[in-house]
């Protein structure tokens, strides 16, 4: 399968990423250890998680699902055939937030730890710490990588103007740089990512690896008029969203090329993300083993000129 280079990394992935915040939560130890051997026997190789998850669950501090990879890890061995990337930087309870020079060395000890792990071939920031001077997160992850507990650094949530910012201080200070970001991007939110930081991202060699690839489902076109999934509070809430005249324009678009190309809506929407500018791989993440199997065939398809067109002109916001 086709291998992406991260940014100007060393680090190469197969072009879908498996998002890792259902391990621990709604996807048990087995079912996470089926989902991982699923993942990587079909030829992917990239595995996406945070030290935060799945500390919304009652009972949960945080490090559930790093915790579940590490046993995955260490059952498997192998550790070379994967690429792992976590995070830092959202609250952990009773252990800390922030991107501190401080915090950032006593949270990496922590995913090392959980993960089995005596390096990280992709440390991110999760979110931006506004009161940390960039310098100072920047220069403790130059000190990992030197290190070698880190292999390459990027970042979630940082906004076009905080990310420029962060790559200037790179150049300006000779210390490593952001060469991956984590923006939200699919087919019904496409303005966040294509307003400003695709172009940062293009040109300055930045690595893609979008989350909520699939718009919380909906381009999976389960969602649609009339198809009653008992109505939760989160069908409300997607419906209410992306459910109007420009959806069903999406939904159509897709239905008519993965008609064409005999595949899921779902690999088709994850496929035009893979033809966009400045996109590297996106994260998928799944409850089960059926759910991975309906966008496994992503990476081993291209779609033609004219549906990428069809579905951008549908799609366009």
């Amino acid at each position: 399968m086709q291998q992406r280079k991260i940014g100007r990394s060393d680090l190469k992935i197969a072009p879908l990423v498996l998002g890792t915040n259902t391990f621990g939560w709604s996807a048990d130890h087995q079912t996470s250890f089926a989902i991982l051997d699923a993942f990587v026997e079909a030829g992917y190789n990239a595995i996406d998680t945070a030290d935060v998850y799945s500390c919304w669950v009652p009972g949960h501090g945080g490090g559930e699902s790093e915790t579940i990879i590490g046993d995955w890890l260490k059952a498997r061995g192998r550790r070379e055939r994967v690429v792992v990337a976590t995070k830092v930087g959202a609250q952990m309870p009773n252990w800390g937030e922030g991107l501190s020079a401080s915090y950032i060395v006593k949270a990496v000890e922590g995913s090392l730890k959980r993960l089995q792990t005596d390096y990280l071939d992709l440390y991110q920031s999760h979110v931006d710490d506004a009161r940390t001077p960039l310098d100072e997160t920047l220069e403790a992850y130059d000190r990992l990588i030197k290190s070698g507990k880190v292999r390459a650094i990027g970042a979630s949530h940082y906004d076009a103007r905080r990310l420029s910012d962060a790559l200037r201080i790179s150049q300006d200070k000779g210390v490593c740089r952001y060469d991956s970001l984590q923006p939200r991007y699919n087919l019904c939110d496409r303005a966040e990512f294509e307003t400003a930081a695709q172009d940062i991202c293009v040109k300055n060699d930045v690595g893609g690896i979008c989350y909520s690839v699939l718009a919380k489902g909906f381009l999976t076109g389960k969602y649609r008029p009339g198809v009653d999934n008992s109505e939760s509070k989160w069908e409300q809430m997607v419906k209410q969203r992306y459910l109007n005249d420009r959806g069903l324009r999406i939904l159509s678009a897709l239905e008519e090329v993965a008609e064409e190309q005999h595949a899921t809506q779902a690999e088709v929407a994850i496929t035009w993300l893979l033809a966009q500018p400045g996109i590297v791989a996106p994260i998928i993440g799944v409850r089960s083993v059926a759910q991975l199997n309906d966008v496994i065939n992503v990476g081993r398809f291209e779609l033609a000129k004219r549906e990428i067109d069809l579905l951008s002109a549908a799609s366009t916001p």
